[in-house]
Protein backbone atom coordinates (compact mmCIF):
# COMPACT_ATOMS: atom_id res chain seq x y z
CA UNK A 1 0.00 0.00 0.00
CA UNK A 2 1.35 3.30 -1.09
CA UNK A 3 2.06 5.66 1.81
CA UNK A 4 1.12 8.56 -0.01
CA UNK A 5 -2.33 7.80 0.24
CA UNK A 6 -2.84 8.57 4.26
CA UNK A 7 -3.76 12.27 5.01
CA UNK A 8 -1.92 13.48 8.25
CA UNK A 9 -4.43 13.37 10.87
CA UNK A 10 -3.99 15.78 13.77
CA UNK A 11 -3.94 14.45 17.20
CA UNK A 12 -1.61 14.53 19.78
CA UNK A 13 0.97 11.44 19.33
CA UNK A 14 1.72 9.26 22.81
CA UNK A 15 4.16 6.40 23.52
CA UNK A 16 1.38 3.78 23.22
CA UNK A 17 2.38 1.61 19.88
CA UNK A 18 0.19 -0.65 18.63
CA UNK A 19 2.69 -2.81 16.86
CA UNK A 20 4.03 -3.82 20.03
CA UNK A 21 1.35 -4.66 22.10
CA UNK A 22 1.46 -8.69 22.84
CA UNK A 23 -2.50 -8.08 22.36
CA UNK A 24 -2.78 -7.41 18.62
CA UNK A 25 -3.49 -10.04 17.05
CA UNK A 26 -7.17 -9.99 19.56
CA UNK A 27 -7.53 -6.78 19.71
CA UNK A 28 -8.86 -3.34 17.19
CA UNK A 29 -5.92 -3.49 14.68
CA UNK A 30 -6.11 -7.60 14.19
CA UNK A 31 -5.79 -7.77 10.63
CA UNK A 32 -3.64 -4.62 9.50
CA UNK A 33 -1.14 -4.91 7.29
CA UNK A 34 2.23 -3.83 8.50
CA UNK A 35 2.64 -0.26 7.04
CA UNK A 36 -1.11 0.17 8.49
CA UNK A 37 0.28 -0.77 11.89
CA UNK A 38 2.78 1.51 11.47
CA UNK A 39 0.70 4.38 10.42
CA UNK A 40 -2.01 4.02 13.25
CA UNK A 41 1.05 3.73 15.36
CA UNK A 42 0.86 6.41 18.36
CA UNK A 43 -2.32 7.77 16.49
CA UNK A 44 -5.13 5.36 17.49
CA UNK A 45 -4.32 5.04 21.55
CA UNK A 46 -4.33 8.58 23.09
CA UNK A 47 -2.77 7.49 26.40
CA UNK A 48 -3.08 4.39 28.73
CA UNK A 49 -5.21 5.11 31.85
CA UNK A 50 -4.85 3.04 35.09
CA UNK A 51 -8.32 1.74 37.20
CA UNK A 52 -8.28 0.55 40.42
CA UNK A 53 -10.05 -2.95 41.87
CA UNK A 54 -13.71 -1.61 42.27
CA UNK A 55 -13.53 1.77 40.23
CA UNK A 56 -15.55 2.37 37.29
CA UNK A 57 -13.76 2.99 33.84
CA UNK A 58 -17.01 4.93 33.22
CA UNK A 59 -20.70 4.91 34.51
CA UNK A 60 -24.38 5.33 33.03
CA UNK A 61 -24.62 8.40 31.90
CA UNK A 62 -21.43 9.58 31.79
CA UNK A 63 -20.50 11.38 27.93
CA UNK A 64 -19.28 8.76 25.47
CA UNK A 65 -16.17 9.72 24.11
CA UNK A 66 -13.51 7.14 23.49
CA UNK A 67 -13.62 3.57 23.15
CA UNK A 68 -11.63 1.93 25.67
CA UNK A 69 -9.22 -1.51 25.03
CA UNK A 70 -8.60 -3.79 27.64
CA UNK A 71 -4.80 -3.91 28.41
CA UNK A 72 -4.29 -5.22 31.67
CA UNK A 73 -6.83 -6.81 34.14
CA UNK A 74 -10.61 -7.58 34.12
CA UNK A 75 -13.59 -5.63 34.16
CA UNK A 76 -17.04 -6.23 34.13
CA UNK A 77 -20.18 -4.15 32.45
CA UNK A 78 -23.77 -3.74 34.59
CA UNK A 79 -27.24 -2.10 34.58
CA UNK A 80 -29.23 -0.54 37.32
CA UNK A 81 -32.79 -0.51 37.38
CA UNK A 82 -35.20 2.01 38.55
CA UNK A 83 -35.56 0.18 42.11
CA UNK A 84 -31.35 -0.41 42.80
CA UNK A 85 -31.17 -3.95 41.67
CA UNK A 86 -27.60 -4.57 39.24
CA UNK A 87 -27.96 -6.78 36.45
CA UNK A 88 -24.21 -7.55 34.83
CA UNK A 89 -24.58 -7.90 31.20
CA UNK A 90 -20.68 -8.87 30.72
CA UNK A 91 -17.25 -9.82 31.15
CA UNK A 92 -14.18 -8.41 29.54
CA UNK A 93 -10.83 -9.12 29.84
CA UNK A 94 -7.33 -8.10 27.76
CA UNK A 95 -7.81 -7.10 23.84
CA UNK A 96 -11.43 -6.92 24.46
CA UNK A 97 -13.06 -3.40 24.04
CA UNK A 98 -15.27 -1.53 26.55
CA UNK A 99 -17.41 1.77 25.56
CA UNK A 100 -19.69 0.47 22.29
CA UNK A 101 -22.83 1.01 24.21
CA UNK A 102 -22.10 4.86 23.68
CA UNK A 103 -21.95 5.24 20.28
CA UNK A 104 -25.32 5.21 19.45
CA UNK A 105 -26.62 8.16 22.29
CA UNK A 106 -23.19 9.66 22.80
CA UNK A 107 -23.85 8.77 26.34
CA UNK A 108 -22.64 5.37 27.93
CA UNK A 109 -25.63 2.97 28.93
CA UNK A 110 -23.98 0.70 31.61
CA UNK A 111 -21.01 0.97 34.22
CA UNK A 112 -17.66 -0.68 33.91
CA UNK A 113 -15.91 -1.68 36.84
CA UNK A 114 -12.41 -2.93 36.91
CA UNK A 115 -13.00 -6.53 38.92
CA UNK A 116 -8.69 -6.37 39.81
CA UNK A 117 -6.27 -3.49 39.25
CA UNK A 118 -6.15 -2.75 35.24
CA UNK A 119 -5.25 -0.63 32.38
CA UNK A 120 -6.86 0.32 29.62
CA UNK A 121 -6.06 1.82 26.29
CA UNK A 122 -8.00 5.01 25.74
CA UNK A 123 -9.05 5.59 22.03
CA UNK A 124 -10.44 8.79 21.08
CA UNK A 125 -13.73 7.84 19.18
CA UNK A 126 -13.42 11.15 17.26
CA UNK A 127 -9.94 10.33 15.98
CA UNK A 128 -10.80 6.84 15.35
CA UNK A 129 -13.05 7.84 12.81
CA UNK A 130 -10.79 9.51 10.95
CA UNK A 131 -8.37 6.59 11.28
CA UNK A 132 -10.84 4.55 10.05
CA UNK A 133 -11.62 6.62 6.78
CA UNK A 134 -8.20 6.51 6.24
CA UNK A 135 -7.82 2.96 6.86
CA UNK A 136 -10.18 1.08 5.61
CA UNK A 137 -9.05 -2.64 7.35
CA UNK A 138 -9.27 -0.51 11.09
CA UNK A 139 -13.16 0.62 9.59
CA UNK A 140 -13.70 -2.95 8.89
CA UNK A 141 -12.05 -4.40 12.06
CA UNK A 142 -14.15 -2.22 14.16
CA UNK A 143 -17.41 -3.18 12.40
CA UNK A 144 -16.53 -7.06 12.82
CA UNK A 145 -16.24 -5.90 16.78
CA UNK A 146 -20.02 -4.29 16.57
CA UNK A 147 -21.20 -7.16 14.74
CA UNK A 148 -19.74 -9.93 17.46
CA UNK A 149 -21.38 -7.66 20.19
CA UNK A 150 -24.41 -8.10 18.57
CA UNK A 151 -23.97 -12.09 18.46
CA UNK A 152 -22.59 -12.28 21.57
CA UNK A 153 -26.10 -10.44 23.08
CA UNK A 154 -27.73 -12.54 20.97
CA UNK A 155 -26.10 -15.50 22.50
CA UNK A 156 -27.16 -14.34 26.15
CA UNK A 157 -30.38 -13.83 25.55
CA UNK A 158 -29.87 -17.42 24.67
CA UNK A 159 -28.52 -18.42 27.46
CA UNK A 160 -31.16 -16.70 29.66
CA UNK A 161 -34.39 -17.94 27.73
CA UNK A 162 -33.57 -21.65 27.07
CA UNK A 163 -30.99 -23.11 29.61
CA UNK A 164 -30.92 -24.78 32.36
CA UNK A 165 -29.01 -23.80 35.70
CA UNK A 166 -26.41 -26.09 34.83
CA UNK A 167 -25.85 -25.52 31.01
CA UNK A 168 -25.80 -21.85 31.49
CA UNK A 169 -22.38 -22.42 34.61
CA UNK A 170 -21.27 -24.78 31.55
CA UNK A 171 -21.41 -21.97 28.61
CA UNK A 172 -19.79 -19.60 31.09
CA UNK A 173 -16.85 -21.58 32.31
CA UNK A 174 -16.24 -23.06 28.44
CA UNK A 175 -16.44 -19.34 27.05
CA UNK A 176 -14.27 -17.60 30.06
CA UNK A 177 -11.90 -20.30 29.64
CA UNK A 178 -11.66 -19.93 25.69
CA UNK A 179 -11.23 -16.85 25.82
CA UNK A 180 -8.18 -16.55 28.45
CA UNK A 181 -7.14 -19.92 26.22
CA UNK A 182 -6.77 -17.45 23.08
CA UNK A 183 -4.63 -14.88 25.20
CA UNK A 184 -1.54 -17.29 26.51
CA UNK A 185 -3.27 -18.42 29.61
CA UNK A 186 -3.95 -22.01 31.03
CA UNK A 187 -7.82 -23.42 29.53
CA UNK A 188 -7.62 -25.81 32.27
CA UNK A 189 -6.80 -23.67 35.78
CA UNK A 190 -8.77 -20.21 36.29
CA UNK A 191 -8.92 -17.74 38.73
CA UNK A 192 -12.21 -16.18 39.00
CA UNK A 193 -12.00 -12.53 38.94
CA UNK A 194 -16.01 -12.20 39.41
CA UNK A 195 -17.76 -13.02 42.60
CA UNK A 196 -20.54 -15.97 42.50
CA UNK A 197 -22.95 -13.47 43.01
CA UNK A 198 -21.64 -11.23 40.01
CA UNK A 199 -22.04 -15.14 38.17
CA UNK A 200 -25.60 -15.42 39.15
CA UNK A 201 -26.37 -11.90 38.01
CA UNK A 202 -24.70 -12.42 34.61
CA UNK A 203 -26.48 -15.43 34.23
CA UNK A 204 -29.86 -14.97 35.58
CA UNK A 205 -29.11 -17.35 38.62
CA UNK A 206 -29.35 -17.05 42.11
CA UNK A 207 -26.29 -16.96 44.68
CA UNK A 208 -27.71 -20.62 46.01
CA UNK A 209 -28.29 -21.86 42.35
CA UNK A 210 -24.52 -21.11 41.36
CA UNK A 211 -22.66 -22.66 44.67
CA UNK A 212 -24.92 -25.71 44.34
CA UNK A 213 -24.14 -26.26 40.22
CA UNK A 214 -20.72 -25.35 41.62
CA UNK A 215 -20.61 -27.96 43.93
CA UNK A 216 -22.31 -30.63 41.91
CA UNK A 217 -19.69 -30.06 38.85
CA UNK A 218 -17.23 -30.88 41.11
CA UNK A 219 -18.94 -34.25 42.55
CA UNK A 220 -19.47 -35.28 39.17
CA UNK A 221 -15.71 -34.96 38.38
CA UNK A 222 -15.75 -32.09 36.17
CA UNK A 223 -14.22 -29.45 37.93
CA UNK A 224 -12.65 -29.05 41.17
CA UNK A 225 -13.05 -25.97 43.47
CA UNK A 226 -11.04 -23.72 46.24
CA UNK A 227 -12.83 -20.30 46.45
CA UNK A 228 -12.55 -18.63 43.64
CA UNK A 229 -9.47 -20.82 41.62
CA UNK A 230 -11.08 -22.99 39.25
CA UNK A 231 -9.82 -26.38 37.87
CA UNK A 232 -11.43 -28.04 34.79
CA UNK A 233 -11.02 -31.87 35.05
CA UNK A 234 -13.07 -33.32 32.34
CA UNK A 235 -13.83 -30.64 29.42
CA UNK A 236 -15.83 -33.30 27.54
CA UNK A 237 -18.11 -33.69 30.11
CA UNK A 238 -18.79 -29.95 30.94
CA UNK A 239 -19.22 -29.87 26.83
CA UNK A 240 -21.97 -32.31 27.09
CA UNK A 241 -23.53 -30.53 29.31
CA UNK A 242 -23.79 -27.62 27.73
CA UNK A 243 -25.18 -29.84 24.81
CA UNK A 244 -27.70 -31.03 27.01
CA UNK A 245 -26.51 -34.95 27.57
CA UNK A 246 -27.31 -34.07 31.16
CA UNK A 247 -31.01 -33.70 30.48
Amino acid sequence: MDRSVFRPIHTNACEVECSSCNLREICLPVGLTRLEMEYIDSRLVATRRKVARGAPLYQAGDRFESLYAVWTGFFKTAVNSQDGRSQVTGFQLGGELLGLDGIGSRRHEVDATALEDSQVCVIPFEALELLSAEVASLQLQLHRIMSREIVRNQGVMLLLGSMYAEERLAAFLLNLTNRLQARGFSASSVLLRMTREEIGSFLGLTLETVSRTFSKFQADGLLFVRNRQIRITDPVGLQQVLNGAAH
